[in-house]
């Protein structure tokens, strides 16, 4: 995602300064508004320990300012935003070198990589930024290739680490692919894969079972193809072989729709082969796969084709009333329990049902990721050097073995000066 803004020149500056010096050249000039930075630190300052740790190791290193309170100047005057508190942004801070520059300088052997190709600015927002037409939120820009923008970070818990994964660690390996394809062009073989089949308006409204039989790895994936190579990349970068495991099996079933033809709402009731519950989404508590979640609750197959499951039954639509029967109804009419399940004529509960759907999209969705990763991988290797099955490595052994004490211990590189 970028953003475009209008500079003006500093030849047109120094112009207009000159101008302005010949006109009023037998005036004395007064003091400057503009009084003189020090770049020195203020032992003093509340926040001195922080500020000596971001010069040491992003301003000194990398050239990079970590700008951690907020400028409204740098931030979209659209969205109402808020600066990020100290704490969080000791947190991030140090997680974003953990798991981002480090990760790369451990894969590359050097800090240059980074260096040469990361951004020159690291902005924290403490809120996010909300869309309201869109009713999208974004948690990540990268502008240019020069500035990344990470927002969210007041609502963070560090310690949640699948959490701080899926919202900060992937945004900023996505963000770092942007900056690296405005360098060097997505391959062409990659833009020409799912030609056609993004959606730049509704991409949020799309089915997830759609999206991966369509071989996309997320729904914002499936925008543009530029959103699309930054989501292959981050996702294969920051997701666990069972996260993957549960995307190649989604990826490989067919869907069907009921939708409106005439609205255009062709993907609100989406039905999966093997997988879409309707009326229901069961979790899978004990991490089991989706695929052994319904082997192990598989019941019969009907003629019609049809799978019952056990001990998973369907949830009536809502708003469930009480009728002047004294009875529980779903918003259909359905008889329903005090819990709001559908009950049949005998007063048991329906058990869920899956219906098997031919894969007709014209699309093997896990054929199609793979190629992506493929092309992405091989763009990562010959065009800049970097082992993306090492980073992804790096990447998973680091969320792993990360605890309590792995953060304290980061922390203490701040606070233990």
């Amino acid at each position: 995602m970028k953003k475009y803004f209008k500079y003006i020149s500093a030849f047109a500056l120094v112009a207009i300064a000159a101008m302005s010096l010949t006109s009023c050249g037998e005036k004395k000039l007064g003091e400057t508004i503009y009084p003189d930075v020090s770049d020195e630190l203020d032992p003093n300052s509340y926040t001195y320990k922080f500020d000596k740790w971001l010069k040491a190791n992003y301003l000194d290193v990398y050239n990079l300012d970590f700008q951690y309170r907020l400028k409204d100047n740098e931030t979209n005057m659209n969205y109402n935003l808020e600066p990020a508190t100290l704490a969080n942004a000791v947190d991030i801070a140090v997680l974003t070198k953990y798991m981002w520059f480090d990760v790369y300088e451990e894969v590359s052997g050097s800090k240059e990589f980074v260096k040469a190709n990361g951004p020159r600015i690291i902005m924290l927002v403490g809120s996010a930024a909300i869309d309201p037409q869109m009713g999208t939120e974004t948690v990540g820009l990268a502008e240019g290739g020069i500035k990344v923008t990470l927002l969210k970070v007041n609502s963070m818990n560090p310690l949640n680490i699948y959490a701080m994964n899926n919202e900060y660690f992937h945004t900023m390996h996505h963000e770092f692919t942007h900056i690296l394809h405005q360098t060097k062009s997505i391959p062409r073989d990659f833009q020409l894969l799912s030609l056609g089949r993004y959606d730049a308006v509704n991409w949020q409204a799309r089915d997830l079972g759609v999206v991966y039989s369509l071989g996309f790895v997320t729904k914002y994936a499936s925008s543009e193809i530029r959103e699309d190579f930054a989501e292959v990349a981050a996702n294969y970068i920051t997701k666990s072989d069972a996260e993957w495991e549960r995307i190649w099996l989604m990826a490989s079933r067919g869907f069907a729709t009921d939708g409106d033809e005439e609205s255009g709402d062709m993907e609100s009731l989406s039905y999966y082969c093997f997988f879409y519950y309707p009326n229901n989404n069961p979790t899978d508590e004990n991490g089991e796969s989706t695929k052994t979640f319904l082997e192990e609750r598989f019941v019969q197959q009907l003629e019609d084709g049809t799978y019952i499951y056990k001990n998973q039954y369907q949830r009536g639509v809502t708003p469930i009333t009480t009728g002047e029967d004294g009875k529980r109804y779903d918003a259909n009419g359905n008889l329903c329990d005090n819990a709001g399940f559908v009950l049949d004529k005998n007063g048991n509960r329906v058990p869920i049902v899956v219906y098997a759907v031919e894969d007709a999209d014209g699309v093997d969705g896990v054929a199609m990721l793979e190629q992506k990763i493929n092309i992405v991988r091989n763009w990562f290797r010959e065009e800049w050097g970097i082992d993306l099955d090492a980073v992804r490595q790096a990447v998973q052994t680091r969320i792993s073995t990360f605890d309590a004490a792995k953060l304290e211990e980061l922390r203490q590189q701040v606070y233990g000066q």
